[in-house]
């Protein structure tokens, strides 16, 4: 029995020193990768995702839109779908004659600069018919012009409509379409041409 006791000891000594060996080793942190850290004047490393698509993609996930997925008029297009157009300028409803001329002076300018033919111009019938119809609004100082355009085909049919407002400079003591400078009108002929001739091109391109 003494003999027994002998032998047992010395294994429950390795065992314990076994045990704490594994202890020390559950108590030391895992080797972490070091970080990368960009040198100054380097570029950042790049991946080999393609472009228009995510690095790394999530099963399922729709693909983002890629450029040129909405159709646009080639110049080309463009150049020759307003060639063909021969715009005819209806009166303007709404605004007192001293308005109304900058405006119509400005359109029919900006519409040959864009390759657009007056209808009239040429002894030609009109392929689109433009009506304006105007208003202001005065709040304190402030005067606001309120427009909005019918584009028509030849039918009488309406095909398209921009509107929007332009603020007019303060002038004081004036009110209405006496507070509206030649330069305001002018400012809304550009910005109808250009939205204008934008549908015309994107009707092209569909």
């Amino acid at each position: 029995m003494r003999r027994s006791c002998l032998t047992i000891a010395p294994l429950l000594v390795a065992l314990a020193l076994s045990a704490c060996n594994r202890a020390n080793d559950a108590l030391q942190p895992a080797p972490t990768a070091q970080a990368t850290q960009p040198i100054p004047g380097s570029t950042a490393p790049t991946t080999s995702a393609q472009p228009g698509t995510l690095a790394n993609p999530i099963a399922g996930a729709p693909a983002p839109a890629t450029a040129g997925a909405t159709p646009t008029a080639t110049p080309a297009q463009m150049a020759a779908v307003l060639g063909q157009t021969r715009l005819q300028i209806a009166p303007i409803v709404g605004a007192s004659v001293e308005a109304a001329t900058p405006l119509t002076q400005r359109l029919a300018a900006r519409a040959k600069e864009s390759g657009i033919t007056l209808a009239g111009s040429a002894g030609q019938g009109a392929t689109h018919v433009l009506k304006g119809y105007f208003s202001t609004i005065s709040e304190g100082k402030d005067t606001t012009v309120i427009y909005v355009w019918d584009v028509y085909d030849p039918a009488g049919t309406r095909l398209h409509r921009i509107n929007g407002q332009q603020k007019a400079p303060v002038v004081s003591g004036a009110e209405g379409w006496a507070a509206v400078p030649p330069a305001t009108m002018q400012a809304i002929a550009d910005q109808t041409i250009a939205q204008l001739t934008s549908w015309l091109a994107g009707r092209t391109a569909g």
